[in-house]
């Protein structure tokens, strides 16, 4: 009996695409095309590389209409939105530009006597296992500097999206990227394990769960195959006392509820300056309740429902332990009658809760923020590294001496002043603590993707 893996659409609970997942046999030879494969692909000039990356890219821009319709079918999100092309687009854009001067050698002299270098070799093979989220902005982010580098990509997603990879594929492939270089694979858990304990692969970059960063880890163990994560977050937003109110309840409330709130930088748990807390609330209530949850495949819809049930259990669990334990409800379910105990999930803010409650605690992926009351900014700091994550913190407040002594004291591993859930790719994208370690996008990404190589030449 073949196994598969199977996206189940949060609209209506049907079965919406299928696919067979290859055996560990099947997977070893995928393995070895894309090997083969690699060292002609190194050989070609960078610029070519770079030329067929973008090429594929701008394809994928040619199947948005189609795209936007399969993501809010595969996880939810509002067809309103658009797809996610201006982030995939803006991030390969930018890797392909700095890739000349990311990647060119270090150059130490070049004398009558020695020439001393240190180049960057691409690893190989890297696999890259995506998350369904922003399926194919997280995709890019390493897709794109591995294949320019030189490296061949195996690209597993994730069930819920499983038709992303073969978009991609598609799209590269009909831009002249040979098929073995770029390959969407299908694969279970253990085939994948196997895999990266076989060290087929010279790096591995995942995206997703602490537990399924922990599983790549030790599938790795021993081989010393380099493995990138990016994992669970619990990002916190602390306006201080002079801050504009406007615009940090707009930016901040729209970072907690976006995309259903399942957002790996979304923001989870927020701390107001006793000042501006009553004022801050009240305008967080307004916006909320303007939304309309509802079937992301039409146009009115804000708001779809969470990508799987499962992840809307465990939000409706952490709420009402929370609410059990003192916390205080203040969005009407009466506003939100589209919500059925299932995929499709109210949105929720609660006032009056503490770290001893899960949804201050554990990462909630999903439509609901606490909001704290703070004195001053020793507390913000306290509360904000109160936390098992560090993926991102965003500050507000008009002074930017504030916001950098502030978030020097931060354990994270991006700091925003007055925005959030934003990725920029000139900046390395990393996490601390339980988000994982490594860097993507930016000149270290492209370090991460290859390994450095010492050249020491003496002359005759």
């Amino acid at each position: 009996m073949t196994d598969s893996v199977k996206c189940i659409s949060p609209i209506d609970g049907s079965l919406y695409a299928e696919r067979p997942t290859l055996d560990e046999a099947a997977a070893k030879a995928a393995v070895a095309r894309a090997s083969d494969a690699q060292k002609a692909w190194a050989a070609r000039p960078m610029s070519e590389r770079i030329e067929l990356v973008r090429t594929g890219v701008a394809k994928v821009g040619e199947m948005n209409d189609q795209i936007v319709e399969e993501l809010a079918w595969q996880m939810g999100r509002p067809v309103r939105y658009g797809g996610e092309f201006g982030g995939f687009n803006e991030r390969a854009s930018y890797m392909a530009q700095i890739a000349e001067e990311a990647l060119a050698p270090i150059e130490f002299e070049d004398s009558g006597e020695f020439t001393r270098y240190i180049k960057r070799e691409p690893h190989g093979v890297v696999l890259v296992v995506a998350p369904w989220n922003y399926p194919f902005m997280t995709a890019i982010n390493t897709v794109a500097p591995a294949l320019i580098a030189g490296n061949s990509v195996m690209l597993k997603h994730a069930s819920q999206t499983l038709l992303v990879g073969e978009c991609m594929a598609e799209a590269f492939h009909a831009a002249g990227i040979p098929e073995d270089v770029f390959q969407n694979v299908f694969l279970g858990h253990d085939t994948t394990s196997a895999l990266i304990a076989a060290g087929s692969f010279g790096f591995v970059n995942f995206t997703g769960s602490v537990g399924g960063g922990q599983a790549m880890e030790r599938a790795a163990a021993g081989t010393f195959t380099g493995v990138g994560t990016e994992l669970g977050g619990k990002d916190p937003g602390y306006v201080m006392d002079d801050a504009d109110v406007d615009a940090a309840v707009e930016t901040l409330i729209d970072g907690a509820m976006f995309n259903s709130g399942q957002c790996c930088c979304g923001i989870e748990r927020i701390y107001v300056a006793e000042s501006l807390f009553d004022e801050f609330v009240e305008k967080a209530v307004k916006i909320v309740s303007g939304y309309k949850l509802g079937n992301p495949l039409e146009q009115e819809t804000t708001i779809g429902p969470m990508a799987h049930v499962r992840f809307a259990e465990e939000v409706r669990a952490q709420t009402h332990e929370a609410i059990a334990a003192g916390a205080k409800p203040l969005i009407d379910p009466a506003l939100f009658p589209e919500d059925d105990g299932g995929a499709y999930l109210m949105p929720q803010i609660l006032v009056d809760v503490d770290h001893s409650m899960r949804v201050m605690r554990d990462e909630s992926f999903g439509p609901v923020v606490g909001i704290m009351k703070v004195k001053d900014d020793d507390e913000g700091i306290k509360l904000m590294n109160d936390s098992e994550f560090g993926l991102t913190a965003s500050l507000w407040t008009n002074d930017i001496e504030r916001a950098q002594r502030v978030g020097d004291q931060i354990e994270t591993g991006t700091v925003f002043m007055n925005r959030c859930d934003y990725l920029d790719p000139a900046l390395c994208w990393t996490g601390c603590k339980n988000t994982g370690k490594g860097g993507g996008l930016s000149v270290i990404g492209y370090h991460n993707l290859t390994r450095p190589k010492s050249y020491h030449l003496k002359k005759a």
